[in-house]
């Protein structure tokens, strides 16, 4: 079984490790339940599963039943605190925590590098920005950014990047991409990240309105009475849109600007709860 700083949900965590003793003995969910101190013989498959949560005192019985203390008993509490976090602040707070946890052991949460990647405007633009200009300086690559930047933040971005693998330096020092774009994949806690990334990205939209020439933005848009299957069929043409774009914009491997493409698409009404009468 995988180190539990390899995780980043409770539920995964206490599904695999009901497999890892079911297959090495006759291990079975009214076993593990009697070890956690659950009168129902079912209650931790229900909260591996997603359909019951763990309550404060349930979590160090569980951890206990586990075998878990010190830091990994810490980062289990972490990561049920995460799972049910109800905002995305508290999410990356507690984030934040469990990677605090993991480098007490030396240990690197998988998903800690796209969490941050994503976390910040700065990354995705300096990723692009840097290969674009060979030799320059920090605060040269600063100075190009549109929304206001320290040089101080693009070199802690910068070496970020590079540590995480996803910019290199080519033997003359300059900034080379490992890979032409970047995707999240399906990962429990990057979505929080890039809300927070659109939220940053939709508020330079707005000052992109009166800040930027007309002949250097595209803004459009179209308000739609639609039906569920007409959204479905939306949504996957703005996908297929995305994916073209991506194909044009790798074509070439120089840069003149960094863009942002934003897709927005979502309900201006909530007919939910009305009732014809």
């Amino acid at each position: 079984m995988k180190d539990i700083f390899e995780y980043t949900s409770y539920r995964q965590y206490i599904a695999d490790f009901y497999a890892e003793r079911k297959v090495k003995s006759a291990f079975t969910w009214r076993e593990f339940a009697k070890m956690a101190e659950f009168s129902s013989s079912v209650h931790l498959k229900y909260v591996s599963e997603g359909r019951f949560n763990l309550g404060e005192e349930s979590v160090e019985r569980v951890a206990k039943a586990m075998g878990l203390a010190g830091t990994r008993l810490e980062y289990f509490r972490a990561m049920v605190e995460f799972d049910h976090a109800g905002t995305d602040n508290v999410k990356k707070e507690v984030f934040g925590k469990m990677l605090s946890i993991a480098k007490q052991s030396n240990a690197k949460v998988i998903e800690g590098d796209a969490f941050r990647y994503f976390d910040s405007w700065k990354n995705p633009v300096l990723r692009e920005l840097a290969p674009s200009m060979p030799g320059a300086k920090p605060l040269a690559l600063a100075r190009a950014c549109r929304p206001k930047v320290s040089a101080a933040e693009v070199s802690e971005s910068l070496n970020f990047l590079i540590k995480a693998n996803l910019l290199q330096k080519d033997e003359d020092g300059n900034y080379v991409q490992t890979d032409k774009y970047v995707t999240a994949g399906p990962m429990e806690v990057a979505p929080v990240a890039i809300r927070g990334l659109h939220r940053q990205m939709g508020e330079f939209a707005l000052d992109a309105i009166e800040g930027v020439p007309q002949a250097k933005r595209h803004f459009s848009g179209v308000t739609l009475g639609i039906t569920q299957k007409a959204y479905d069929e939306i949504v996957a043409e703005a996908d297929a849109f995305r994916r073209k774009v991506i194909e044009i914009a790798t074509r070439d491997n120089e840069t003149d600007e960094v863009y942002r493409l934003n897709i927005q698409f979502f309900p201006m009404t909530d007919k939910n709860g009305f009732k014809k009468g």
